[in-house]
């Protein structure tokens, strides 16, 4: 036991510590058949698919059923979203974990009483659907999000509020999904086994362009309108045709060797390796028996290959064999290769090529090296979505950044804000800055078709705020019978300093020499404040001696009648007002 405990584990092997696998140009030394792929002589790939030899009847080889589908793998979490939330009642929240980043979170409480949790980490999106009968309460967002994901460790979560957030959060989802693929299709002839031969080659024999049938329908590249694949539709600096085909609402673009331009003079041949090259998978197509090894190529991208070869002597149609090899950090893709890896041609055997290219890049993108690279990729946009979310959602609660703000100068765009300026002390949008806004509130709620921009106030306008703001609810009645009425109960404010020191003579009746225009400036407020204030509430009955509705729709005492809106009348020069201070001789008939 102790030996166990202390066992130290043997070191990592270097190239040096390997074997090597044989070189191709010893295996070629040998006698045939070779296998479709030999391996590099240090490693770093796996085969599938080594099995070519037909037993029993030769000309029946196991290609796959009529009407069977292979099935395409991809990213099926990201569809998530789209086929269980989007377009159904759902909420969505974000929030900032220390340890595991930014964080959005869906939720949807299903009629069958399920809870559907999707959480988006910037390493992945966990989802889990939890009936409601299993929880002994019903939890709250914190709760849900570590049903999910047991590391979260948030305080709380923040709700997505803007309307158009579903479009954002989509987004981000599928922006892994794509309908748009290009591989590489290289053309090995007998005894080529060198990149410079490869791309070397500038004729193509009737079996290769039989088999570029198989993959697809060739197509004009001058002013072609699907999916390109990086080659060029308007000049014609990549070749003149290419193979496209159209599978399964999918587009693929095939980059043939002996399509794209060959230089004279250039061993390399980077026209071709450009393309095929940047390619994360290809094709490798054998007239005869001369095995392909991975690393003949030197590409970072490149991570899978499918080896066909056309099997010679089938005397019921063409047959190919088929071997595919990838680097060991590639998992395992579908569909698998039968045993013996043999395919008669026909739309089964096509649908089968297509399948596999597609399934080997996705399996592909699980490398180590793309799996990082989409890690950073799906950390950047992710911060991008949460801040996104965020600003959005504070944009419609009328917050945001300190220099958004009204105080700061700049206008206020959210709901609440608009509201808010009609509740706020001193705020721009407000005609009266009382100190619970009350004039404000009335103003905008007691005159519905009266507009704040038509408000011009009176030389005594500054006077009629008020601790409060009650004068602003006692002005809608001075405009019942429009300024005549009003004239009634202001005379005091615009009368000699000596009926002031008598408010209760303020009240005899009105004299002829008395100008309505002198009362457009005064205020009921302004009555309100004198010794006598409770004379105004007496002032504020009509001739009936019923109050008048403080409530009733009428015009400003400040607007005269028949001055057009917009335009504001002349203040006319004030007059010497003189009362008279007798009493009118009374009518002998009272």
């Amino acid at each position: 036991m102790a030996q166990q405990r202390h066992a130290v584990p043997p070191p990592l092997k270097t190239e040096e510590d390997y074997i090597p696998y044989p070189s191709v140009h010893e295996v070629l030394g040998r006698e045939g058949p070779f296998p479709l792929i030999l391996l590099p002589q240090f490693g770093g790939y796996w085969i599938e698919g080594t099995n070519h030899q037909l037993s029993g009847a030769p000309d029946s080889p196991p290609t796959p059923a009529p009407g069977t589908r292979a099935r395409l793998e991809g990213n099926h979490t990201a569809k998530i979203y789209r086929k269980h939330f989007l377009g159904k009642e759902h909420f969505n929240y974000y929030s900032l974990d220390p340890a595991l980043g930014h964080l959005v979170f869906s939720l949807k409480y299903d009629e069958q009483e399920h809870l559907h949790l999707l959480l988006r980490t910037r390493t992945r999106t966990l989802h889990d659907v939890v009936p409601i009968s299993c929880l002994a309460e019903f939890p709250n967002v914190v709760q849900m999000a570590k049903l999910v994901c047991e590391d979260v460790n948030v305080d709380r979560f923040y709700p997505v509020l803007y309307p158009k957030a579903s479009r954002l959060i989509l987004a981000f989802d599928e922006h892994v999904l794509s309908n748009h693929f290009k591989f590489g299709v290289i053309y090995q002839k007998l005894g080529q086994t060198s990149e410079e031969e490869l791309f070397g080659t500038t004729e193509e024999s009737p079996a290769f362009t039989e088999f570029l049938d198989v993959l697809g329908q060739r197509v004009q590249l001058r002013d072609f309108k699907g999916f390109r694949g990086g080659l060029d539709v308007t000049h014609g600096q990549t070749g003149s045709e290419s193979v496209y085909c159209h599978f399964r609402d999918k587009e693929i673009m095939f980059h043939v060797s002996t399509k794209l331009p060959y230089t004279e003079g250039d061993a390399q041949q980077l026209q071709r390796k450009r393309h095929i090259g940047n390619d994360i998978v290809a094709i490798v197509f054998q007239d005869e028996n001369t095995p392909f090894v991975p690393d003949m190529i030197a590409s970072n991208f490149l991570h899978a290959f499918v080896v066909v070869q056309l099997e010679q002597g089938g005397s019921q149609g063409t047959l190919y064999k088929v071997s595919v090899t990838a680097r060991d950090d590639v998992p395992f893709f579908g569909p698998p290769l039968p045993d013996p890896a043999v395919f008669r041609k026909g739309p089964e055997f096509q649908e089968f090529l297509l399948t596999k290219l597609i399934n080997a890049e996705y399996a592909c993108y699980k490398a180590e090296k793309f799996a990082k690279l989409e890690e950073r990729t799906r950390a950047a946009l992710l911060e991008t979505l949460h801040e996104e979310l965020q600003a959005r959602s504070q944009a419609m609660l009328g917050l945001g950044p300190d220099d958004d703000r009204p105080d700061n100068g700049a206008a206020a765009t959210g709901f609440f804000e608009s509201f808010k300026s009609l509740l706020v002390p001193g705020s721009r949008r407000g005609r009266r800055g009382s100190a619970i806004g009350l004039g404000s509130v009335e103003e905008a709620l007691l005159v519905p078709g009266k507009s704040p921009s038509r408000r011009r106030p009176g030389p005594l306008g500054s006077r009629r705020s008020s601790a409060i703001g009650i004068e602003s609810i006692q002005e809608a009645p001075a405009g019942r019978d429009g300024p005549a009425a009003a004239s009634e109960g202001s005379c005091s404010t615009h009368s000699s300093p000596e009926s002031r020191r008598h408010p209760d003579r303020a009240e005899k009746p009105e004299l002829p020499e008395f100008s309505r225009s002198s009362s457009s400036a005064s205020s009921f407020g302004s009555a309100s404040e004198e010794p006598g204030g409770v004379r105004g509430a007496e002032e504020s009955r009509s001739p009936s001696g019923t109050n008048r509705d403080a409530f009733t729709d009428t015009p400003w005492p400040d607007d005269p009648l028949g001055t057009p809106p917009g335009r504001r009348p002349p203040d006319p020069p004030c007059p010497e007002i003189k009362i008279q201070l007798e009493q009118p001789p009374h009518n002998s008939g009272s």
